[in-house]
């Protein structure tokens, strides 16, 4: 007993060590510039992640306790990542099978109310001293996150599930994660990429893999009271309006200008001062050809069609047309590794994925060694590539996107 209280106590006195190191993004120095109304808003934003994240840990720590084991075990990892189709019918949701699959989905939900990524949920449910999250190393890697379409994903199956079963647990499951949603917004209308916030690049407003997209999807079938979301009250509906349109105000906000012309976003940018930031050693300061294209499509489709709003695409929308590359083609070498090559004859269009801030040229950062080479082929050479450092997305705005985004500007909506 005498072990396990220790154990006990040691998992607490971690926490509390872990959680006095300072913040990577959102610094003293920085709240301290902020006016007092702001400095007050982001400061109890971080006190209440840091409250979220010490329940989440004494929640476990005493399951441990209660268990009898020293550490806890990581949930089971899956390489596939829970996800459904968006055209799936309503009936089946309300399968027996996907019934069970919620009370799944429901035991791996943190105390906080998102979800891990990459949960295996074909084994069943959580058991206790079991984690939420199956990231090794860092224990609480990713333990709440938006990233891979994690947790809104898991809020519109538990939507279907509860449209059709009306079950008041699962009801009280989807509450807590739309609870989740709200609550992970930042006072400025950004979302960091996990939450309770976790140090480092993930604090960051999170782009990358259209994670804040993602989000405002959710928000705004909430608002709309669409399909799965038919439950929605009004008072939910205004809430999720207001998180929506804070969201897209953001979105404007974080649009780089170069020498005062907005161009596109970056992948990742600074909670606090909105600046292109770095995420891994091959995701530089950078502007984003791919998420760029993803969020300038779904500006396009679902954002209210303001003068703002209008101008963000219209200035992407110049901005992917000159930097697009032609004259370009793909190949793969000898070795079997992909290349690119010059080609004149060559018909493919593509956009790198990152852009230099200051010259607007593609660079390619190693993810091996991090150093930012001038082009593809001298950065394989260096590093192991897996990963898209190019990217059609912005092919498909111009051939097809514009002409619907016109017609619904002629309609109004």
């Amino acid at each position: 007993m005498l072990k396990r209280l220790l154990a006990f106590q040691l998992a607490l006195a971690t926490f509390v060590f872990a959680e006095e190191k300072p913040f990577t993004m959102l610094t003293e120095e920085l709240l301290a510039q902020m006016p007092e109304k702001q400095r007050a808003e982001w400061t109890a934003c971080i006190a209440k992640s840091r409250a979220a994240a010490a329940n989440e840990r004494r929640i476990l720590a005493e399951e441990c306790q209660k268990a009898g084991a020293s550490d806890p075990s990581p949930a089971p990892g899956n390489r596939k990542e829970f996800e459904f189709s968006s055209d799936t019918p309503a009936e089946w949701f309300g399968s027996a099978e996907n019934q069970k699959l919620a009370e799944t989905v429901i035991s791996y939900q943190t105390p906080t109310g998102g979800w891990s990524k990459a949960v295996d949920y074909t084994l069943g449910p959580r058991k206790p001293a079991v984690h939420w999250t199956a990231q090794k190393g860092d224990a609480w890697h990713y333990c709440g996150t938006f990233d891979n379409r994690t947790t809104t994903e898991q809020i519109k199956f538990l939507a279907g599930v509860f449209t059709a079963t009306k079950r008041e647990d699962v009801r009280a499951a989807l509450n807590k994660g739309l609870e989740y949603v709200f609550a992970a917004q930042y006072p400025n209308g950004g979302w960091p990429q996990n939450y309770p916030i976790e140090r480092g690049y993930h604090e960051a407003i999170t782009l990358n893999d259209d994670a804040m997209m993602h989000v405002l999807e959710v928000l705004l079938a909430v608002s709309k009271g669409e399909k799965l979301f038919a439950f929605a009250d009004e008072a939910l509906k205004q809430r999720a309006r207001a998180a929506f349109d804070k969201g897209i105000a953001n979105i404007a906000a974080m649009q780089v200008k170069i020498e005062g012309v907005p161009t596109v976003w970056c992948a990742q940018h600074h909670p606090l001062t909105l600046e292109p930031v770095k995420a891994r050693a091959k995701e530089p300061p950078s502007l984003s050809g791919g998420e760029s294209a993803n969020l300038v499509k779904f500006l396009m489709r679902s954002a209210p069609t303001t003068p703002e709003v209008v101008a963000m695409v219209d200035s992407a929308m110049t901005w992917f047309e000159a930097h697009k590359l032609t004259g370009m083609r793909k190949i793969k070498t000898p070795e079997g590794k992909t290349d690119y090559i010059d080609d004149p004859s060559s018909t493919e269009v593509l956009w790198a994925r990152f852009y230099d801030l200051k010259t607007g040229r593609p660079i390619f950062a190693g993810a091996d060694d991090g150093i930012v080479y001038p082009t593809f082929h001298e950065m394989a050479a260096k590093n192991k590539v897996a990963y898209d450092f190019f990217s059609t997305r912005p092919k498909e705005l111009q051939e097809k996107e514009v002409l619907r985004w016109k017609k619904r500007l002629e309609k109004g909506k």
